[in-house]
């Protein structure tokens, strides 16, 4: 985030998040929320609400932002939506990412601390190999797996 998407957010949310008591409520002010309509089993408009101009705008900007960044969560997290939701509601999303993110560091008081891009590959590695051995077997190649500690012998 640059320096004008902190201070736009300070002067939107301000400094005191006691007045939105969680994270959730102040993305539902600013209108980052994913909506939610549904009517017998049928899942219909998923729109966010209008919330705040200033603070949605800035924070979609930064989103497409994030995406061409190298080797952040943030990016991670957007490449990850694109590819089940499209360009336009994976940059709503990362936007909603960002302020729960703000919101977090002016309650707690604490810096950034990034997570990296490899964060959802760490979380479960044995899905990542699965999903890269399917990947190469599907361009044609026979993949035979060796643990680290015996590929060394």
């Amino acid at each position: 985030m640059n320096e004008t998407v902190a201070w736009t957010l300070v002067a939107e949310l301000g400094v005191d998040m006691q007045r939105f008591g969680s994270a959730a409520h102040a993305a539902a002010w600013a209108g980052l929320c994913p909506g939610h309509h549904e009517s017998a089993g049928k899942r219909l408009s998923g729109r966010t609400r209008h919330g705040n101009r200033y603070n949605r705008r800035v924070l979609v900007q930064s989103a497409g932002t994030a995406n061409r960044a190298q080797h952040t969560y943030l990016q991670a997290q957007f490449r990850r939506f694109v590819a089940r939701i499209g360009n336009k509601r994976a940059a709503v999303a990362v936007a909603h990412t960002i302020l729960v993110v703000a919101y977090h560091i002016l309650d707690r008081n604490q810096d950034y601390r990034e997570l990296g891009g490899d964060y959802f590959e760490r979380q479960d590695p044995q899905r990542t190999t699965r999903r890269l051995v399917r990947r190469l077997e599907r361009l044609g190649h026979r993949v035979i797996i060796q643990p680290a500690a015996e590929a060394a012998h």
